[in-house]
């Protein structure tokens, strides 16, 4: 029956042409994503920040309207631009410019070597490929002694006619400790972690997708991150730390003040499911329960500088749900009318509403918030003894002013107890038991601070601090009356008190050499914090950390 949903769509689509294809840049790469993020806010160009991934020809594209406004540049932003004007020139309607100094195949037709971008290129009529070798390596080091951070592996991305864009990235990981897991309250890279024979923990993350794409959308099937919401230091709707998870992703934009994005996707549920788990022999078979979410977005834009964005979501588990495919719905309505019925017990799947705000009137000036919520009740609301299931996040962002080429950012995160927990745990807002909304959880809030001075092309210093801060572990069991009426952080049973400095330099495309300073306090009860965060990170703490990567 699933296949027959992704079959419809695929052919209700297939028929339109197009001329824009699709690549998606993933999330990680912080530099050209600051760097659109800035010219927007210098009035420039106009993207809706609210949901990323971008795609590599989107990116392509807005670099040549920040090109037809280079008068506008300053030295620094002129070199940028046409550093990253070479890292795309395979989204770009021309012949490949390689410097022929690194071009060991300038002889052969079509295929090139280089060193910026590094990797290996094809181009000619009807196909574009692009290949380029992952490998990083990191050390770290404070009072628990010295650490390592490590990956490797490949990733490429092709276009194929007018319509397809294909991308893979594989990427082995290793880490001397384990320094993720679901119940840290980190930013790290979540992963399926297996404990590596050389001691530290080894995970896999591969990521990809085939898209197929006309002049005003775009249809894919997708394995990767994404994120939705405004943020500089973790989104409160999807935050993308979890590890990726396969989906079709829809994306329309069929008039210049409106955007649609749909997601479908496959979560895993880590439940077993003891039906259908069996012995072979002397080996148990375990079996998860299936477990789905369904999410849209409608993005209006009525002016350049105002982009106000509304959607939902829902996650749903044990039989798929054709009417939780169509992606213009409420879904909880859709829940409402096969599931709402208490004489069965909890029969209902989770559903959550969001929405978000992007404000650029003020020129160098990016104002942004936020709103999740998992349930509203409008009863509440004049009720002061208990509360909705709401996570807000605001911020602003300054670039340029009154100093060129510096940024300074400051956001506020508050999450009450509830939203982003579920009674039945086949629904819980979470894949793989990672937290698919801001990365503190519930009962949580944080305060961030960031300035950024770019003094030349591809260099990033970075001063941040921030005061994270969660109460009590408050558990969403079947008597909701608890979670509902207990007070946000009756105390503090956990907190981060980080600052750091982080200097990195982009040398060519995608390869990076950095070094990292951070100061961090991290106390509360003890058996929580042991919960939360990685041993190697307990107490206070002067971290160093230095290393390079090529690719994300």
């Amino acid at each position: 029956m699933k296949s027959k949903y992704l079959i419809s769509l695929l052919f209700s689509l297939i028929v339109f042409w197009a001329n824009s294809q699709v690549v998606y840049e993933h999330i990680s790469n912080k530099n050209i994503y600051a760097f659109l993020d800035e010219m927007a806010s210098e009035q420039i160009i106009v993207i809706n920040t609210a949901v990323k991934p971008f795609s590599r020809t989107f990116i392509a594209q807005k670099l040549n309207e920040i090109a037809a406004s280079k008068s506008t540049l300053n030295n620094r932003q002129s070199k940028e631009l046409a550093f990253y004007q070479t890292a795309y020139m395979l989204e770009e309607e021309q012949n490949l410019h390689l410097n022929t100094k690194f071009n060991l195949l300038k002889n052969s037709n079509g295929f090139g070597t280089g060193l910026n971008p590094f990797g290996g290129f094809y181009k000619d009529d009807l196909f574009r490929f692009q290949a380029q070798p992952l490998y990083s390596y990191s050390m770290i080091r404070n009072d628990n002694g010295t650490e390592s951070y490590s990956y490797g592996g490949l990733q490429a991305h092709a276009y194929v006619g007018e319509h397809w864009g294909f991308y893979a990235s594989l990427r082995d990981n290793h880490t001397s400790i384990r320094l993720g897991n679901p119940e840290y309250l980190t930013l790290f890279e979540g992963g399926n972690y297996k404990s590596s024979e050389n001691g530290g923990v080894d995970w896999s993350e591969m990521r990809g997708g085939a898209v197929y794409s006309w002049d005003w959308g775009s249809i894919g099937l997708i394995k990767d991150h994404f994120e939705w919401g405004n943020n500089q230091h973790g989104a409160n709707i999807f935050g993308g730390q979890q590890p990726s998870y396969a989906h079709i992703s829809i994306k329309l934009k069929p008039a210049k003040w409106l955007e649609f994005n749909y997601i479908h996707g496959w979560l895993v549920s880590e439940v077993v499911d003891s039906a259908r788990s069996y012995w072979d022999d002397s080996r148990f078979r375990s079996v998860f329960r299936p477990k789905w979410i369904s999410a849209n977005l409608f993005s209006v834009t009525p002016f350049d500088w105002l982009n106000v964005s509304i959607g939902n979501s829902i996650i749903y588990s044990d039989r798929d749900n054709p009417g939780f495919w169509i992606p213009l719905f409420i879904y909880k309505s859709v829940d409402h009318t096969y599931n709402a019925t208490d004489s069965y017990g909890q029969a209902g799947q989770n559903s959550q509403l969001f929405g978000d705000i992007s404000i650029r009137l003020v020129k160098h000036l990016h104002v942004y918030a936020s709103l999740f919520s998992d349930e509203i009740k409008f009863s509440r609301m004049t009720d002061p003894t208990v509360h909705n299931f709401f996570s807000w996040k605001g911020g602003f962002q300054v670039s340029n002013f009154p100093f060129k080429n510096i940024s300074i950012n400051a956001e506020y995160t508050r999450t009450l107890p509830g939203p982003y927990q579920h009674p039945i745990e086949t629904t819980t807002y979470a894949s793989n038991k990672y937290n698919l909304g801001h990365y503190l959880g519930d009962n949580a809030e944080e305060l961030y601070f960031k300035l950024v001075f770019k003094p030349i092309r591809g260099l990033h210093i970075k001063a941040e601090a921030f005061i994270a801060k969660h109460g009590p572990n408050v558990l969403y069991d079947d008597n909701a009356t608890v979670i509902i009426s207990t007070p946000f952080m009756e105390s503090i049973a956990w907190k981060n008190q980080t600052y750091a400095l982080d200097i990195r330099y982009e040398v060519v495309s995608n390869v990076y050499v950095y070094a990292t300073a951070s100061k961090s306090s991290i106390t509360g009860d003890a058996t929580l914090v042991s919960l939360w965060t990685p041993a190697y990170y307990q107490g206070d703490q002067l971290t160093l950390s230095a290393g390079f990567h090529v690719g994300f």
